[in-house]
């Protein structure tokens, strides 16, 4: 793997040195852009607006417009030099249970890993978020932008998963939502709810869970390059919505549930 940040993760006045990793990687089949006439490729050029002539890479920089028409350049070293301790420093500054952390926070994982002469610090916090069974609250700068970060032990890696702040957040109050409680829910139906959750509930392994739309598009290609007719898609008919028919639609998700247990015993 390919590090794509390095700096140090600072815990009171210990500095471990580290290196972040993705770790995540997606299944995407890239496409190129194509003429359909006669399959020229096609790219994205960078411009100049007001005369059409492509610009080279070397020659573009970063502006920010302060008035109409005036910009100030801002290079690699201006970004670190607005704070160059958190463009260099994973900084832990409060811990928490990480139950406490609402899932719609995490954003993306990733690896990190010590300098060979930090590993004994690096251990040392890593035990020690597992004996306690918290989780960090860290800040630090990538990319020219300051991330919010939760740091986990889990088994012999320290992660960082990166958070969203609170007011990049959306709130649901303009959603129109059925009232909180059970107050104005037929018994019957949500004792079936209850017991259809019960009957689907398993322990959660996630090697069971595959990408199966990328390995179907892939068979797709494949049968597209060997020349194959490729039939019409189905018509996808949307099932309508359970409402007057509720309680015979619980009943028979919970009998196709307990089918289904069956076999699997």
């Amino acid at each position: 793997m390919r590090a794509i940040w390095s700096g140090a993760l600072s815990f009171g006045l210990i500095y471990i040195p580290v290196k972040l990793y993705d770790a995540t990687q997606s299944h995407t089949i890239d496409f190129d852009l194509l003429r359909r006439s006669d399959y020229c490729r096609i790219h994205y050029a960078k411009v100049c607006r007001e005369t059409g002539e492509e610009i080279p890479k070397e020659e573009i920089v970063r502006g920010y417009q302060y008035s109409k028409g005036k910009y100030v350049i801002v290079d690699e070293d201006d970004f670190r030099r607005a704070n160059v301790k958190k463009s260099q420093t994973i900084e832990i500054v409060a811990f928490v249970k990480e139950s406490e952390v609402d899932i719609r926070f995490l954003e993306k994982p990733y690896f990190t890993e010590p300098a060979k002469e930090a590993g004994k610090a690096y251990a040392l916090l890593r035990e020690a978020l597992l004996s306690s069974g918290k989780a960090a609250i860290a800040r630090y700068v990538m990319r020219r932008r300051e991330h919010l970060a939760l740091i986990k032990a889990s088994e012999s890696v320290i992660i960082l998963n990166n958070l969203r702040f609170a007011d990049e957040l959306r709130s649901s109050e303009e959603l129109d939502l059925p009232a909180r409680g059970t107050a104005q829910l037929n018994d019957k139906e949500f004792d079936l709810a209850v017991k259809l959750i019960d009957q689907l509930t398993e322990k959660w392994e996630p090697h069971q869970y595959k990408d199966t739309y990328y390995e179907e598009l892939k068979e797709l290609l494949k049968r597209k390059i060997e020349g194959k007719a490729e039939e019409a898609p189905p018509e996808v008919v949307s099932p309508q919505p359970a409402v007057a028919d509720l309680f015979a639609r619980l009943n028979q998700s919970l009998e196709l549930a307990r089918t289904k247990n069956r076999k699997a015993a």
